[in-house]
């Protein structure tokens, strides 16, 4: 799907943005005040106080498609920015930043449609990144396949009530889930505290599981997996990483299949 004009990437932390940028052909890249991509420099810096302006330039410039790339918190917004049509919108703004991940992306979506720009997905702009049902990197045991499932059910569980897209298990024990902090943050936690959590010390050792919550809008906000995720797993003690096939970006995907055979985890696009 292409639109006639230019594409605008939003872009947030980490070096996605920069991965979608490569795969279109001169982009505009517009990033949130604090939220700089790694790898890129932005056309334009933009405040959520100055929203509207901000999609009036988007037009102003032909775009006429956005892609959401990289990571962005829940921004502080300072009442005294806000331009007269924007403050116009601030019941929406703080509706949406109230709620869930989920609740607070659709309301961005919202906001861009309402502006007359197709809101795309990484997946249709870089679709290589979205890898299908397979295991790219050493060996799933049997134990891991009864962990991984078990952790589908605990995402699709905190999924439905928009909270997070990841959770580490070993020998069906669940030793942590992804909340507001992230995946790294998840990670740290199970390499503190899992080993002592783990009944069996020759059992299996465990896995990290993300999936996208159920229902959510696959445009925005898809989970994400690079080597990073691949050292922090290696040092939470764990035996690979499973992610559901279709709906996972692989970021880097050479580096971090490396980083896996590296460190001796698997990589498993789970299809079942």
């Amino acid at each position: 799907m292409t639109g006639a004009g230019p594409t605008a990437i939003i872009a947030g932390r980490g070096g996605l943005a920069a991965i979608v940028a490569a795969a279109l052909e001169r982009p505009f890249v517009a990033a949130i005040e604090g939220f700089a991509p790694e790898g890129l420099v932005p056309d334009l810096v933009f405040r959520v106080e100055r929203l509207v302006p901000f999609l009036d330039h988007l037009a102003d410039r032909g775009v006429t498609r956005v892609v959401f790339a990289g990571a962005v918190q829940r921004p502080r917004l300072d009442p005294a920015l806000f331009d007269p049509a924007t403050a116009r919108l601030v019941p929406r703004l703080l509706a949406a930043m109230q709620g869930g991940d989920d609740a607070a992306l659709r309301g961005a979506i919202a906001l861009f449609e309402e502006a007359g720009l197709e809101v795309v997905g990484v997946d249709q702009v870089a679709p290589g990144l979205v890898p299908g049902p397979g295991i790219l990197a050493g060996t799933v045991t049997e134990g891991d396949r009864r962990d991984a499932a078990r952790a589908a059910s605990i995402v699709q569980a905190l999924g439905a009530v928009d909270v997070g897209q990841g959770a580490v298990v070993a020998q069906g024990l669940c030793l942590g889930v992804e909340a507001l902090p992230g995946t790294d943050a998840l990670l740290d936690f199970v390499a503190r505290t899992g080993a002592a959590l783990r009944p069996d010390p020759q059992g299996a050792r465990g896995l990290l599981y993300k999936a996208p919550k159920p229902g959510q809008d696959r445009r925005v906000d898809l989970p994400a997996i690079g080597p990073e995720t691949v050292a922090r797993a290696a040092a939470a003690g764990l035996a690979g990483i499973a992610w559901a096939a279709g709906g996972v970006l692989l970021l880097d995907r050479a580096a971090t299949v490396a980083a896996a055979q590296d460190k001796g985890l698997f990589l498993w696009s789970r299809g079942e």
